[in-house]
Parts: structure tokens; sequence; C-alpha cells
């Protein structure tokens, strides 16, 4: 498991019904690509995050295959459309078998 690793998720706490939300996220996280040496010239073993989903209730909004070339802290942005409220639930899957969720209810008026 990498050290420090942290999601982070925007999504607005109230929608309409039928309304398309913005949902934003983070996860902090070194997505190391294998090929890098650390001060002694030993290659740092890699560690990425190779996939992120999103689900609102048991609807799947996103499924995301992420590869070595993905930056350090990856970021997403995106939408859905929110008919009734729920609660979207985010996983990140890392190589080393660590998976890391998070959860945001929306409320629909």
């Amino acid at each position: 498991m990498a050290n420090d690793v942290k999601p982070r998720v925007k999504v607005p706490k109230k929608a309409s019904a039928g309304e398309v939300v913005t949902i934003k996220c983070l996860i902090t996280h070194p997505m190391e690509s294998g090929q890098r040496k650390d001060k002694d010239g030993n290659l740092i073993p890699r560690s990425i995050i190779n996939r992120l989903t999103c689900d609102l209730g048991d609807q799947n909004v996103i499924d995301i295959t992420l590869e070595p070339a993905v930056s350090t802290n990856p970021y997403f942005e995106f939408t859905a459309k929110v008919d009734a409220s729920g609660e979207f639930k985010f996983t990140w899957y890392d190589d080393d078998g660590s998976v890391y969720e998070d959860v945001k209810a929306i409320e629909v008026a």
C-alpha cells in the first residue's frame, strides 16, 4: 500500500431531478511507474492507481482504466445525471491490491 494515499471528492449536496451535476475527484498518490531510481540507484517499485469507478446506487457512472503515464495525484472531473437521491461510491484500485473508497450522498429535491 502506498503511504499517505487520500481520496478527495466533491459532489453537490443537492440537485433537481434530472439535473446534470459536476463531480470532481482527486487521489493523493505517488503513481510510481517502476522506472525511476531512488538516491541509492535502486528501482522504485511500480505503484499506480490502475482503475477508478464511480457508481450512483447500483448504476455505474464511470469506469476509468489508468496507465503508468498518469501523473502523481490524478484528478478527474466528469458529469452525471441524477434522477433520485442516493450515494455516489468512488473506488480506486491500486497495483498492490489496495482499494480506496469514498462515498458522497446527494439529495434530489
